[in-house]
């Protein structure tokens, strides 16, 4: 019976992981570029913070959700943040000299973890996950059991890891297919983005 948690947290996490987001958009993006060990490396600290959020949503609960209602200004910024990036990455001209020194700096972990932990509509999403949760006679707190709290963020990782796998493995059936697929990433991205902002734009202004 304990592994139902288990089950439950993969569930909601594939649920939480599905929409496209930055991070999604970040694995797909490194795949079609780099390749998929890259773009693993995004996927693996991307579920760290998965996970990390959906402790904290656990622990505060609806002081989270009151935050976010009486603070906008986090919603307006991050929606702002990810139309500039989109607009930004539409409008880049491929570099054909990258420098190395730009290469190694880059952490594919930091990405993944950055893109992953700044999301507040999944910090949210958490919420209501456990609100849902204990009102169907599944009690879940952080005075549970250690081995369901366990088994149940193992599944929120596990869940996080396994959909990103997916748009990896995706992306690379749409990279061997397609012949300088990297002149497009950056226009398509930008487009991906700019779409999420415009949803949180919506988002924002139908409450």
């Amino acid at each position: 019976m304990i592994l139902i948690y288990f089950l439950i947290g993969i569930l909601a996490s594939i649920l939480s992981a599905l929409p496209l987001g930055a991070s999604n958009i970040a694995v797909i993006n490194t795949t079609l570029k780099q390749n998929a060990s890259q773009a693993f490396k995004i996927a693996v600290a991307a579920g760290i913070a998965e996970v990390i959020l959906s402790y904290y949503a656990l622990h505060c609960n609806l002081v989270v959700k009151d935050f976010f209602n009486n603070n906008m200004w986090v919603q307006i910024f991050i929606t702002i943040l990810l139309l500039a990036i989109g607009i930004f990455l539409f409008f880049k001209k491929e570099s054909i000299n990258q420098s190395k020194k730009r290469k190694l700096v880059q952490s594919k972990y930091a990405t993944g973890f950055i893109l992953g932990l700044l999301n507040p509509p999944v910090l949210i999403y958490w919420v209501l996950v456990y609100g849902f949760i204990n009102n169907n006679d599944i009690m879940l707190s952080l005075k549970s059991s250690f081995s369901v709290l366990f088994l149940f963020f193992a599944g929120v990782y596990l869940g996080k890891l396994l959909t990103l796998y997916f748009y990896s493995r995706f992306s690379l059936i749409i990279k061997n297919k397609a012949q300088n697929i990297a002149l497009v990433v950056n226009k398509i991205t930008g487009v991906l983005l700019v779409i999420i902002g415009v949803v949180q734009v919506i988002n924002i202004y139908s409450f």
